[in-house]
């Protein structure tokens, strides 16, 4: 047996080994996940420019809508210098179109499907009907089209849109199937933070890619999912910052608001800058503005993850560079992108000390409390992820839930999993029996679970009837069972 069939066999993973049954050791960089390498020459970091995606227009408008059309097809992308990547891309392009939307107005997007294989479209964060969640069996074919209404009846959030068909969510994503969807609202205008062109979407992803340049990604040759040698996770070699590899931003020395996004499959991210002369004033996380800024010196990001940040970049002097340096990377997958200071400008922007009031969830008003187990399946059954000890079933679905009534979701873990909820956020409560964790602040969508660790949460949700998903959020996991249903009434 080698030393995979070895850890298999006692329900482990090769990265996750050491961290998991609480047995005190860290894992080698924070992953569950499995480093596939390139095989194409890779540029220098910090070589090329951020690209900065273009907004998505509306194809007509009426008084309380607005109306768009994307088609999904695929295109040849120059991402490594010199060398073409076949995406899967809205519109052609990875990433997608940002749409920028109005809390409260409606829009209705249009996908047409031009590529060879179904697709879904989940808009991740969003308060949004059941029949427009992008439900992993509610496919679109071939050369067919759909209607996704989603009526922004939420507040000002940084969300993104991404594939979601079932079984195989990791391979689609990978090649590019992901945008950004940013809301504004006029609680967040009024606050005077950084706008414009200092107002920045950062997607931030790992690929690895063959010697063309073409993605490479361990699919199943026949069937649905990953290769069983990758089923813990695929962690790429390369870092892309909206798609670039490693790019720079050239910047002036004055306040931006980074809109940070992990959209990779499985890895996860410890982001900080070097030199660190400024700290990150996080004011936003999933579910849009916390009540009062947090300085950190880094922001851990898990898949599926968002952190909005105010960078002074005042602190350092025209010429100075400042590097985002991920700490539970390992060689080049330490470094993610650089920031060049060019020269000094006029900054009329601040960060107040009350960005919003959000209303607390009270445990004690809870109707029930559910756990839910995420695990691997035990040793001798076909290789997948379970909750609650079962597989996937589109079919069947797990809990009834009551909307408008608050609940305690209590995630309990095996390796890294991030859980993440559709419908609403939730408010994180406790973890490990403590007080919330560092980045928990705020409306969550996803939350990071580490290994044999148990969080809880308090959701309600509002609105919309129908059946909704939670599921692990490392997208091979995902693709490999580790969903459950719930239906709103």
């Amino acid at each position: 047996m080698n030393r995979r069939h070895v850890l298999g066999a006692l329900g482990l993973s090769a990265l996750g080994a050491a961290s998991f049954g609480g047995l005190g050791l860290a894992s080698p960089h924070g992953q569950t996940g499995e480093l596939l390498r390139s095989r194409a020459r890779l540029p220098r970091p910090y070589t090329l420019p951020l690209p900065v995606p273009r907004i998505a227009r509306p194809v007509r408008t009426d008084a309380t809508t607005d109306f768009y059309e994307l088609v999904q097809h695929d295109a040849d992308q120059e991402i490594l210098p010199g060398l073409r990547t076949r995406v899967f891309g809205y519109d052609g392009t990875f990433p997608g179109p940002t749409f920028a939307t109005r809390s409260g107005r409606s829009i209705v997007v249009t996908h047409r499907n031009d590529l060879r294989v179904p697709v879904a479209v989940h808009l991740h964060g969003g308060h949004t009907p059941a029949d427009s969640d992008g439900y992993p069996t509610d496919l679109i074919q071939p050369a067919g089209r759909r209607d996704y209404t989603y009526p922004m009846r939420q507040r000002a959030a940084t969300l993104w849109y991404h594939d979601h068909r079932m079984d195989f969510t990791g391979q689609q994503l990978y090649r590019g199937l992901a945008g950004f969807h940013i809301v504004t609202d006029d609680e967040d205008d009024r606050l005077g933070l950084p706008t414009g062109d200092r107002d920045i979407p950062l997607m931030i992803t790992d690929r690895a890619f063959e010697e063309d340049g073409s993605f490479r990604y361990p699919a199943q040759h026949h069937g649905a999912g990953v290769t069983d040698a990758h089923m813990e996770g695929v962690l790429g070699d390369v870092i892309l910052v909206n798609g670039a590899p490693w790019p720079v931003l050239e910047v002036t020395a004055a306040r931006y608001r980074l809109r940070l996004l992990n959209a990779s499959n499985a890895r996860r991210y410890r982001l900080g800058l070097n030199p660190p002369r400024t700290p990150l004033v996080q004011i936003g996380s999933d579910g849009g503005l916390l009540e009062r800024p947090l300085e950190h010196a880094e922001v851990l990001l898990a898949p599926g993850e968002r952190c909005e940040i105010v960078v002074d970049f005042g602190a350092f002097a025209p010429g100075d560079e400042a590097t985002l340096r991920n700490g539970l990377g390992s060689g080049d997958t330490r470094e993610v992108m650089r920031f060049r200071v060019t020269s000094r400008g006029g900054d009329d922007s601040r960060v107040p000390q009350q960005l919003s009031r959000i209303e607390p969830l009270r445990p004690d008003r809870a109707v029930r409390t559910r756990t839910w187990s995420f695990r691997r399946a035990p040793t001798g059954e076909h290789p997948a992820w379970l909750v609650d000890g079962r597989a996937f079933d589109s079919e069947r679905i797990d809990a009834e839930v009551r909307l408008g009534e608050i609940e305690v979701w209590r995630f309990t873990s095996d390796l890294h999993h991030p859980v993440h909820v559709h419908l609403d956020p939730f408010q994180v409560l406790t973890r490990r029996g403590g007080g919330p964790g560092p980045h928990d602040a705020g409306w969550k969508d996803t939350v990071d679970l580490s290994p044999s660790e148990s969080v809880e949460v308090a959701v309600r949700f509002t609105d919309y009837p129908g059946r909704y998903l939670l599921h692990c959020h490392n997208l091979e996991h995902e693709d490999m069972a580790m969903m459950a249903a719930f239906r709103t009434s």
